[in-house]
């Protein structure tokens, strides 16, 4: 194939993509990559994509062929595909759906593995931590294995670069009447709930036929698009009894509550499952902080169990990105459990994504976040960095640290304050979240700017009193750590001061600019500023940071703050 020499796009043999910032064609080109690349550096003139097997796994399990992807890569190419690298695309987009996992007989207790030729089955046969897991050759394109090595027998194919189609089946679990509420004034036939807005409806109708059959699959859309929605869909669909994972006890309260709003669930069949209480109901919520809490260093899971405490139909794994390593040994045992990731980013800083992808599932649906802006379901954001000097003392300490006390130097530079001050100044009557990394720089801005401050020493009582009178409007500035990233409703919050942040962490940065996401009444918008010391480590880490906003369409500018006041 040979491109037309005006594309957008020069492509290597290693399969990195560059992609020219000032062309005409950016905009659609970075859209279209969007589907089988990531992103991976982002300089003015030209972002770096990489094409990887899981990013052409994932375009696969959600429709792509080879061919529309090479059609793709042949129309955004300004000099032609490499010939090594279109064989390379054509082979790992192949290895999709070559292996097949099928339900066996002898009661259940063994699954068949079927292969698209004898020569796979063959090298599979060498491998030592297969025959571990008891994979055994029954014929020329079958092996039989133990049914419980079903999760860890799909984990150590996806290492090895086969990827495999669950047909083995599931479980239908506890049956459980889940009704709609009717929507008040939808003139819907009763029971009927109309709320379901037509990407969400989709992204159900996609779970329901992820691999041919539905069970497991992720969803990515970004916060206040409404995942939870998409969440009760796929129970009220299901009808079961179905155990809710999540990240912490404000989120947990925030499921219940829609749980009982949006259905004709009774308050008695939904349990909270957390440090505070230990319900197990017919739908319990739970935090992944209780199922991997331990007494001991070393000691065991003591909550693991509840994966088991009653017949559960579906497992959704809310802000799935987030998903403990010891979660997924667990998830590994409970394959015929029908399975739902939720996730504004399938970026994981550990590396585990390939983990989500086999024991979760792949990505069945995912609506890029300038989509949702341009329809207006979720606010437009400026982002803007702002540059901050700093001052000689505070430059000094720096130029005398090591290499991560640098970072935590810069991050905590005290003329942050005033730059935070006068942006809050810039926006009269907003909704203001200022938010951070380091306890002692959020204690003093709280004190400097009179805002109340929530960190993980903040009672949960006084947590969810605080955020309500935020959402009342009786508060319009919140002082708030990491604990405010995840799964907090604070939809009026139109303006984000970040202060520091987890050094390049991408997915956090997703989830602070999530935070202002939700509509905004008026013109739809937000801003999101963050705040970096000139001249030191923490504007590389910055770049990084962005890199996953970089990749949905969101452009930064950037403006220098005046040393003596560190003003806008």
């Amino acid at each position: 194939m040979n491109g037309s020499g005006k594309g957008a796009c020069i492509i290597r043999k290693d399969r990195t993509i560059l992609l020219e910032c000032g062309h005409p064609g950016f905009e659609a080109a970075r859209t279209a990559l969007a589907d089988f690349a990531e992103l991976v550096k982002s300089p003015p003139a030209y972002h770096t994509y990489r094409v990887t097997h899981l990013s052409l796994w994932n375009a696969a399990a959600a429709g792509k062929t080879v061919q529309e992807i090479l059609a793709v890569l042949s129309l955004l190419s300004r000099c032609g595909i490499p010939a090594g690298l279109e064989e390379e695309v054509r082979q790992l987009v192949s290895r999709y759906g070559r292996l097949e996992l099928h339900s066996g007989a002898a009661g259940g207790s063994l699954m068949v593995l079927r292969a698209d030729n004898p020569v796979l089955l063959d090298e599979l046969a060498e491998q030592a931590a297969l025959q571990g897991l008891g994979l055994k050759r029954t014929a020329s394109l079958e092996c039989q294995c133990p049914s419980e090595q079903r999760g860890l027998l799909k984990q150590e194919l996806t290492r090895l670069g086969f990827p495999v189609l669950d047909y083995a089946g599931y479980r239908d679990g506890q049956a459980l009447n889940v009704p709609w509420k009717k929507a008040a004034g939808s003139g819907a036939a009763s029971g009927e709930f109309v709320g379901l807005r037509d990407y969400q409806e989709e992204a159900v109708r996609r779970f329901g036929r992820i691999g041919g059959s539905g069970g497991s699959g992720v969803v990515v859309l970004p916060c206040g698009a409404g995942k939870t929605l998409v969440g009760l869909a796929v129970l009220e669909s299901l009808q079961c009894e179905t155990l809710i994972l999540t990240s912490n006890a404000t989120s947990v309260a925030q499921w219940r509550a829609e749980l009982l709003k949006r259905t004709g669930l009774d308050e008695e069949s939904v349990g909270e499952y957390s440090g505070m209480k230990r319900e197990v109901r017919p739908i319990t919520v739970a935090t992944y902080q209780i199922l991997t809490h331990r007494r001991s260093k070393g000691g065991p899971f003591g909550h693991m169990n509840l994966f088991n405490e009653r017949n559960w139909g579906l497992i959704i794994y809310d802000e799935v990105h987030l998903l403990p390593a010891p979660v997924f040994r667990a998830t590994a045992d409970i394959q015929a459990t029908r399975r739902l990731g939720l996730t504004a980013t399938l970026v994981r800083e550990d590396g585990r994504e390939d983990d989500v992808f086999s024991l979760i599932g792949p990505k069945c649906y995912e609506l890029p976040w300038k989509v949702l802006e341009k329809q207006g379901w979720i606010a437009a954001v400026d982002c803007i960095e702002v540059v901050v000097p700093m001052d000689t003392e505070i430059r000094h300490k720096y130029m005398y640290a090591g290499e991560k006390e640098q970072f935590r130097v810069a991050a905590g530079n005290p003329a942050k304050a005033g730059a935070a001050a006068r942006i809050i100044a810039a926006h009269p009557g907003a909704a203001v979240l200022v938010i951070g990394q380091y306890l002692d720089q959020l204690e003093q801005l709280a004190a400097s700017l009179g805002a109340p401050l929530i960190t993980g020493k903040t009672s949960q009582q006084e947590r969810s009193g605080l955020y309500a009178a935020f959402n009342e409007g009786t508060i319009r500035l919140l002082v708030v750590s990491k604990v405010a990233n995840f799964a907090v409703n604070l939809p009026d919050a139109s303006v984000a001061i970040e202060v520091s942040g987890a050094y390049g962490s991408r997915q956090e940065e997703a989830q602070r600019l999530g935070r202002i996401l939700r509509p905004k009444p008026g013109e739809n918008k937000a801003y999101f500023y963050t705040l970096v010391s000139g001249d030191s480590r923490e504007q590389d880490f910055a770049l990084r940071r962005r890199l996953f906003l970089t990749e949905q369409g969101y452009e930064y500018a950037v403006q220098t703050a005046q040393p003596e006041e560190a003003t806008l």
